[in-house]
């Protein structure tokens, strides 16, 4: 039996029939342009090279890739008659959390008061990491935001899926820059089960430089709709400059001069309040137990989760055959291939019709 752990992402594979239909426009167009030469039946013998049945092959190979692209990216996982351990469902008590993380570009400013130290970004991964680490029966759900809010990884147990997604973060997620962390935290509220029985926390985690809405508002939304909010602030009210790609520094195009960044500790503390919760420095060796210790007061509920070994993961069995695949196409053109001229797979007879 085979399973996915983002089922909603086969959806892609409507995509194939839409790009058959296209090659077979293309195809009927073409003959249509041939027609208005003269007789199709001469004009391929002004064309010895055009193969018609080559073109079919390499659209067979290439809608082939494309479906085993999908099931890659929606993550196969087997379950065996002699795997029974492949994947076992339990029950167990937690609580839901939302973590809200700024994707924006003064994330990419140093964590501490020396511009060469790690980033923020990369220092919130490692909260982020840590975090999961500690959670044991507990979903997650993952939303980035900059001047827009994205939800990345719906609320799941799945602890695996959830660190990937953590791995791949970076700036360039969110299309549009700006710190909307109201926008974020709505989006968040938005993403828990209906269960009002189980504890629900947002752990935002942002240099809390907000431009864009009323974040306080929001986490009095929140707060009266029983969910935590916990606060990890980034960064250091020194302030940094914002590095760039080319190893320079970002200039503001209105004034001509370095943009400096810096940590608002007052509105990361001002929204915990405001969302009956917690705010720590993410620069705090007990950053993370704090936050954990503060969840671990809200109410736990039961639910049914499904866990996975690494070894029913399908991953590398489909990747390979992608990338065998792949490499095969590089040699499938759409001309007549030179070596099979000499085999002649279709024959007329006496009456000109085909065998």
């Amino acid at each position: 039996m085979i399973t996915f752990a983002h089922p909603h992402l086969l959806y892609l594979l409507l995509l194939l029939p839409a790009v058959a239909l296209l090659f077979v426009w293309s195809r009927i167009s073409r003959k249509r342009k041939l027609q208005r030469f003269g007789n199709p039946a001469v004009l391929m013998q002004l064309m010895p090279e055009v193969s018609r049945y080559m073109p079919w092959v390499k659209l067979s190979v290439t809608l082939v890739i494309m479906g085993l692209l999908v099931i890659l990216l929606a993550r196969p996982r087997a379950l065996s008659g002699v795997d029974t351990d492949s994947a076992s469902s339990e029950t167990s008590r937690g609580i839901e959390v939302m973590v809200c993380l700024d994707v924006s570009n003064s994330m990419l400013a140093s964590s501490t008061d020396d511009e060469r130290g790690v980033s923020r970004l990369q220092r919130a991964k490692f909260i982020l990491e840590k975090l999961i680490d500690k959670m044991s029966n507990d979903k997650i759900g993952l939303i980035v935001f900059a001047g827009d809010a994205y939800t990345q990884l719906p609320i799941t147990s799945d602890y695996i899926s959830a660190k990937m997604f953590v791995n791949s973060i970076s700036t360039d997620m969110v299309p549009t820059q700006g710190t909307a962390i109201g926008s974020a935290l709505e989006m968040a509220m938005n993403s828990f089960t209906p269960n009002d029985d189980i504890g629900k926390a947002i752990v935002l985690i942002t240099d809390a430089e907000n431009f864009e809405d009323n974040a306080e508002e929001a986490a009095k939304r929140a707060a009266g709709a029983d969910i935590q909010i916990d606060v990890i602030g980034l960064g250091t009210s020194k302030g940094a400059r914002i590095p760039t790609s080319d190893g320079r520094y970002m200039i503001n195009p209105m004034t001509g001069e370095e943009v400096v960044t810096r940590h608002d500790e007052e509105t990361g503390a001002m929204i915990a309040r405001a969302g009956h919760g917690i705010y720590v420095n993410g620069a705090s060796s007990s950053a993370i137990s704090a936050i954990d210790t503060k969840m671990d007061e809200l109410k736990q509920a039961e639910f049914e989760r499904k866990s996975f070994s690494p070894q029913s993961e399908q991953f590398p069995i489909v990747a390979w055959l992608a990338l065998i695949l792949l490499c095969a196409d590089v040699f499938v053109v759409t001309r007549k291939i030179s070596w099979l001229k000499q085999y002649k797979f279709f024959t007329k007879d006496e009456e000109g019709g085909k065998k």
